[in-house]
């Protein structure tokens, strides 16, 4: 069985996940430390667990999703994985965080590409990439089947969706993407999003206004 472990970073108060298999091995996905403290935290609950970080994965990368891609790919050797489409994204973050006064450093290059429902192996199961653009044009969600979840990043939110009128963002192709691909999902699957507390499939398909 896996573990959930999430903090809550930056000014944006981003969600970062650390994602817990039977072997100690953990995912890290959008870490969004950003200060020393953040840092520290993130970097502390992993040493006092035990834990063996095995892979960096995005599920978009706008600035307050990859504030600690430095520090993660750095500290534990590991390589970002990420959608295509958000190269240009990722190459926008020191221009962004100048715009917002966040301190950053920058992000390694994405080096292993995630594609539309590919699987990837993590202590005994498949996790499936669903690609859902429209927040961002690579944004991707990481189901895990067997657990009963998902990790959403900003696709949607409890009764509220990503914005869209960042650079590269698309109303319609969000609402498209939660309606044709995250609402075929049991109703039952619990979803941890980008921002915010966790919701489901089935409670945001009754009670979304913008998904009605």
């Amino acid at each position: 069985m896996l573990s959930i472990k999430k903090f809550t970073f930056n000014p944006f108060q981003e969600n970062t996940y650390i994602i817990q298999g039977n072997n100690k091995e953990c995912l890290i996905i959008d870490p969004g430390c950003c200060n020393v403290s953040e840092n520290n935290m993130l970097l502390e609950y992993i040493a006092q667990q035990e834990l063996t970080p095995v892979m960096l994965l995005n599920t978009h990368c706008h600035i307050d999703h990859i504030l600690g891609n430095h520090l993660v790919s750095k500290t534990y050797q590991l390589k970002l994985h990420a959608h295509a489409n958000e190269k240009p994204v990722l190459a926008s973050g020191n221009a962004v965080s100048s715009m917002y006064g966040v301190p950053y450093i920058t992000s390694p290059d994405i080096e292993v590409f995630l594609s539309e429902e590919e699987e990837i192996s993590f202590s005994g199961m498949n996790i499936q990439v669903i690609h859902a653009p429209g927040h961002s044009p690579g944004s991707v969600c990481f189901y895990f089947k067997e657990e009963g979840f998902l990790i959403g990043g900003d696709v949607l939110f409890l009764n509220s969706i990503g914005r869209t009128d960042l650079p590269l963002g698309h109303h319609e192709t969000l609402i498209n993407s939660i309606k044709s691909k995250l609402f075929n999902l049991p109703d039952e699957t619990v979803v941890h999003s980008g921002h915010g507390p966790q919701t489901s499939i089935g409670f945001e398909k009754k009670t979304n206004p913008y998904l009605q």
